[in-house]
């Protein structure tokens, strides 16, 4: 095998590597995209819940005698 067919076949398998390693890093992005999504809702419910705390309803707070 001459050098420039080795080195046709490097490039090949390269390309090849760097093309599924670009899915991946597609399909990751997409991942953090949808789990950066939902740790934002928890944030935003978390801080509701936080700021709700003070206002429970009567009906919601122990009786006196506990």
């Amino acid at each position: 095998m001459d050098r420039t067919t080795e080195l046709e076949e490097k490039i090949a398998h390269l390309i090849r590597a760097v093309d599924d390693m670009s899915g991946v890093v597609a399909r990751q992005d997409r991942e953090l995209a949808v789990l950066t999504r939902r740790v934002q809702m928890l944030l935003e419910r978390e801080a509701e819940r936080e700021s709700m705390a003070g206002e429970a309803p009567e009906a919601n707070k122990p009786p006196p005698h506990w």
